[in-house]
């Protein structure tokens, strides 16, 4: 029988004015870093001054040159890891003497120690951990500074299996409150039932008593008061708690609430309330809590997969490593906002956060956008992976980095299950038992609205000794798409989804034939990889794999066919720094993304926008440009029709009908120069045209900006892509020019790229050589309104120029 879970979620993300008694300020500006060690760098007199100054996040591995020789492998990425230093120089107002300030960090990779005035504050070793210290006692008040001292170790190597980025890549914060406040991530909301007309909603608030539960020998009290409103600002519900006597350093209040005709959080309407909360001491309001939430239902069940909101559906996932390409690991908004909305666009409604805690940035798109979050905490346990990765800490530290992340993460309405580990070594030995029945304990002391599942490999139950614990709410395998249709034989009365699929191996505009063949590349252990292409490519044709996966459309296949799939998440979405499976040196990312590391889609993009989107869809390749008399394999990817009839120079190649579980069509056509047409039509009815001509000579750059109006922030960026094109404006398939750029105004260059998994190029650079007639640059503001101008030059091709405003 399936688990009905039910939750109203929310994001703890305060906001303040400066008349509220809690402040929240951006620490990410005007740091000093310093690469390599320097022993006494945690001391207040120290001298920085020859230091960098930036601003957070910061990746330095990024800023590097790839090599062949850096400890951290191509499986890293071949970039540079090491030691670096970071020191902050602040002070704090008068006005905060009597209050409680911290610093709170989102993430710092790895192994981190943070001093403040040359007292140690502690280590932090996980990499995606979020964290906060308190920095009350040892703070200068008013004109004396401060100095904030961070020491970073990922020398250590290897100690990942996919690119990690160094240093503080993700965002800073400085908090101030009251001695009494709610506390860190200190709110947790359950509904216990939710149907369309009611909502019955359960707050618990933590408040944080800085002065023990008594102040001057008299008990403390406060008043809480919570109102939910809706979007549009309207109060729909109110809970108050008074005279809420506060006996110790930390107390949990209950608040109920209903809320008729709530609307629904779903992944078409993201529809999000929210809740302010206020705390009031002695008539005085002492602290302000404002967090966004969702309300919804949702099931997993053995025979019908899933639904949400009462409505059966299939989970549409990919999984997703952090980085994001050109930027490395620093953490942008407006870059993960790019990813998820290609992805949406593809049909995608859900992301494994593969294989650690996000950053909480990517939850609130999430929350935002609609899209089903797989929140994963480890990808090892106590047996490693790699020489110097996590397994070192487990003993130490598993606890506390399960619970963060339960306790930061667990009121958001995106996140649809927990997962404690991904292809974990445990679930073949007994060990597995004790660790599994322990995390999953701490997950649901923290929160039981969600289930708990693990990313397994054995599909065998006997020697799966993760299954056999018998706390997994759900079971999550990856790979081995053959077995799914046993799977109620198999696990009886088991909630199933396919945690991991496919690893199929993909270079964006690269063609190799025939393209009905198979191909499983690479093989386990240390055999060298003799097959595969002299350019280190593979073919954009869905027709190759890694060894243990399958391709995009033997998987689908399956999950489509059987009801009991929940559905699954494809690996990867997009194609990531590290494991370049299956070539050595000098790939050095991976291949097996839906889009390229640039963030172009590769042809089997339009695949799933065939099968998980309600628009027509036609998709035509490969280009066509080839030797003379060549046979070539021509497909099509279609939808919202019945048929694709393919033209060569106006003479009709025949009419094409997908059968049986078909995914695409394809024609075997002798080329010849000239244009190829496809025709979808339904009932006779023409649905769709797409052309695809022979390109001429190179002759000119075109710009593309994905945005053109921008907030002048120093955040914000635009995603310009160039494209190589002859006169008649063809992009020239396989163009590889040079491309200087030169930024004027109000923006800087901040990245390039062009995809390709084997470019030994640099991410920050002013050139860029084109990748199959395309690159990227990455445009981010400055602080100041005014336009930005981005100029394209290469020699022998038509400059181009395009103009952004930053506003």
């Amino acid at each position: 029988m399936g688990l009905i879970y039910l939750l109203l979620s929310l994001f703890t993300a305060p906001v303040f004015a400066q008349n509220e008694p809690r402040t929240i300020q951006d620490f990410n500006k005007n740091w000093r870093f310093h690469l390599g060690d320097e022993a006494k760098a945690k001391d207040v007199a120290f001298n920085d001054s020859d230091w960098r100054t930036l601003t957070l996040p910061h990746d330095w591995s990024i800023e590097g040159q790839f090599s062949e020789h850096h400890l951290s492998t191509t499986q890293e990425g071949a970039l540079p890891t090491g030691i670096g230093w970071y020191r902050k120089a602040f002070t704090v107002p008068v006005s905060a003497k009597g209050k409680n300030v911290f610093i709170e960090f989102n993430g710092i990779y790895r192994n981190s120690e943070v001093w403040i005035n040359g007292h140690s504050l502690g280590i932090r070793p996980y990499g995606y951990s979020s964290f906060r210290y308190e920095l009350t006692k040892y703070l200068n008040v008013g004109n004396v500074k401060n100095i904030l001292a961070v020491r970073v170790d990922n020398s250590a190597q290897p100690n990942s299996r996919w690119y990690t980025g160094s240093g503080i890549y993700r965002n800073v914060r400085l908090i101030t409150t009251s001695p009494i406040a709610v506390d860190h991530w200190g709110t947790y909301v359950t509904t216990p039932a939710v149907t369309n007309q009611n909502a019955s909603v359960t707050l618990q608030t933590s408040i944080r008593n800085a002065f023990g539960g008594r102040s001057d020998g008299k008990p403390q009290t406060v008043s809480i008061n919570s109102v939910i409103l809706d979007a549009t600002g309207k109060e729909v519900a109110t809970s108050i708690s008074a005279a809420v006597r506060l006996l110790d350093t930390l107390s949990t209040v209950t608040q109920p609430f209903e809320v008729k005709n709530p609307i629904l959080w779903s992944v078409d309407k993201p529809y999000l309330y929210k809740i302010v909360t206020r705390v009031y001491s002695q008539n005085q309001l002492v602290d302000t809590y404002e967090t966004p939430l969702g309300i919804r239902y949702f099931k997993f069940d053995p025979a019908t997969g899933f639904s949400l909101n009462g409505q059966s559906m299939k989970i549409l996932g990919v999984c997703l490593h952090h980085d994001l390409g050109a930027l490395g690991a620093a953490v942008n908004v407006r870059a993960i906002q790019r990813q998820l909305e290609l992805l949406k666009a593809m049909g995608c409604n859900a992301v494994r956060t593969s294989h650690n805690p996000p950053t909480p940035e990517f939850l609130d798109l999430c929350d935002q956008m609609g899209f089903i979050v797989m929140d994963e905490a480890f990808d090892m346990w106590k047996k490693k992976k790699t020489k110097q990765d996590y397994g070192l800490n487990w003993d130490a530290w598993h606890k506390t980095d399960l619970e963060d992340m339960v306790r930061r993460d667990r009121n958001h309405p995106s996140i649809f299950m927990w997962s404690i580990g991904n292809e974990i070594r445990e679930q073949f030995d007994s060990t597995g038992l004790t660790i599994t029945k322990e995390l999953a304990g701490i997950v649901k002391k923290l929160d039981s609205t969600r289930p708990v599942t693990s990313a397994l490999t054995e599909n065998v139950p006997e020697k799966n000794f993760i299954y056999r614990s018998g706390v997994l709410d759900l079971l999550g395998f990856n790979y081995k798409h053959e077995a799914y249709a046993d799977f109620p034989k198999t696990f009886p009365n088991q909630s199933v989804l396919a945690s991991e699929t496919g690893s199929s191996l993909q270079t964006r505009g690269h063609y190799d034939m025939p393209s009905d063949s198979i191909r499983m590349w690479g093989k386990g252990g240390p055999t060298k990889f003799t097959d595969g292409n002299p350019d280190w490519t593979a073919s954009a044709y869905d027709n190759e794999a890694a060894y243990w996966g399958s391709t995009h459309e033997q998987t689908w296949k399956v999950i489509k066919k059987y009801p009991h799939m929940a559905g699954l998440f494809i690996w990867t979405g997009f194609d990531y720094l590290g494991e370049p499976h299956p070539y050595p040196w000098p790939a050095r990312s991976s291949y097996f993304g839906i889009l390229d590391l640039a963030g172009f889609p590769k042809d089997v993009y339009y695949l799933y926008q065939s099968e998980w989107t309600d628009k027509p869809v036609l998709h035509l390749f490969p280009h066509w440009n080839w030797p003379k008399g060549k046979t070539v394999d021509v497909w099509a990817y279609y939808s919202q029709a019945d048929e694709v009839e393919l033209f060569l120079n106006e003479k009709s190649l025949g009419v094409r009908k997908k059968t049986g579980d078909e995914l695409h069509v394809m024609w075997r056509v002798p080329y010849e120069p000239g244009t190829l047409k496809a025709i979808s039509r339904k009932a006779g009815q023409t649905i769709l045209t797409q052309t695809i001509s022979t390109a001429g000579k190179p002759a000119k750059i075109q710009l593309v900006a994905d945005r053109n109006i921008l907030k002048a922030d120093g955040k914000d960026l635009s995603f310009i892509t160039v494209n190589v094109l002859d006169e008649q404006d063809n992009l020239i398939p396989d163009a590889s020019h040079l491309i200087t750029f030169n930024i004027q105004g109000e923006g800087e260059l901040v990245g390039v790229d062009n995809g390709y998994q084997a470019s030994l190029e640099p991410f920050k650079a002013n050139y860029r050589k084109a990748y199959n007639g395309k690159c990227l640059a990455i445009i981010q503001t400055t602080e100041k309104a005014g336009k930005i101008t981005v100029n394209a030059t290469s020699e022998g091709l038509q400059s181009s120029t395009i103009e952004l405003s930053s506003r």
